[in-house]
């Protein structure tokens, strides 16, 4: 049994994973300010939740996009499990064939999501993350990474909104009724979610036509619920992506 971390900007997700199942899936928030011994408590409470001893794990693998804290959440799963830990970014062996200008500067989350798609869904793709940001990567047919687009996520965009604004309220992520809204939360609702879904539908599209042919579309992040319903195209939306991608990692360069 491995424990997988990803660090993302606004949630650090971890689970234990054995043989392809994931055991368990749990949320922390990122803070930039714990020390190692703070994290490793919360890593230790998870686990005693789900009814893990640290002695069952057999090793650790982590992806971060928030480098001030990588090395201590590192630090910390070293301590709490004995094991060492590996660390998704340069000399980690993907298989993964890597077209951008510079690969040493791919985001770890970015990679470890293209590397559990095309071993799930095969060539051919565009994988969709919605996190702090919404980014879209292109695989093509011959399963290199291609590259893709980055802009800001649902909540960001709607806490710019509101804070930016001195009439406009906070607001929940229901479904809206219509696109054209009657009151302003109605219409607020309309642009931040249905606005997202038309771009999700546009940017895969014109991907699409610079690719030169159709793929298949996988989303995952805590915000793609409530997004994909709402794309006019095919979606397939996996939670669990990045997570299925540490555990191909670990097995790709575990000793």
């Amino acid at each position: 049994m491995i424990l997988a971390i990803d660090i993302g900007n606004s949630n650090i997700v971890l689970g234990c994973i054995r043989d392809g199942e994931i055991l368990f899936e749990a949320r922390m928030a990122t803070d930039r300010i714990k020390t190692k011994d703070q994290y490793c408590a919360e890593l230790k409470a998870m686990l005693e939740l789900f009814r893990v001893s640290p002695a069952e794990i057999d090793g650790c693998i982590v992806s971060s996009v928030v480098p001030q804290i990588q090395q201590s959440l590192v630090e910390a799963a070293e301590r709490l499990t004995g094991k060492a830990c590996l660390t998704v970014g340069p000399g980690l062996k993907t298989g993964l064939r890597i077209k951008i200008d510079n690969p040493a500067q791919a985001g770890s989350d970015l990679i470890v999501g293209a590397v559990a798609a095309i071993d799930a869904y095969g060539t051919g793709l565009c994988v969709i993350d919605m996190g702090t940001a919404t980014t879209i990567c292109a695989i093509d047919r011959e399963g290199a990474f291609l590259g893709g687009t980055i802009a800001p996520g649902v909540m960001l965009s709607l806490n710019a909104l509101t804070s930016g604004t001195a009439q406009l309220p906070g607001i929940s992520l229901e479904k809206p009724k219509k696109v054209i809204g009657t009151n302003t939360v109605d219409s607020m609702r309309s642009g931040i979610l249905l606005g997202s879904a038309a771009m999700l539908d546009g940017m895969v599209e014109r991907i699409e036509a610079e690719l030169g042919y159709p793929t298949k579309v996988i989303a995952t992040g805590g915000l793609a619920k409530y997004i994909v319903p709402l794309c006019k195209r095919e979606m397939i939306i996996d939670d669990n992506l990045l997570l299925h991608g540490l555990e191909i990692l670990y097995k790709r360069n575990a000793k």
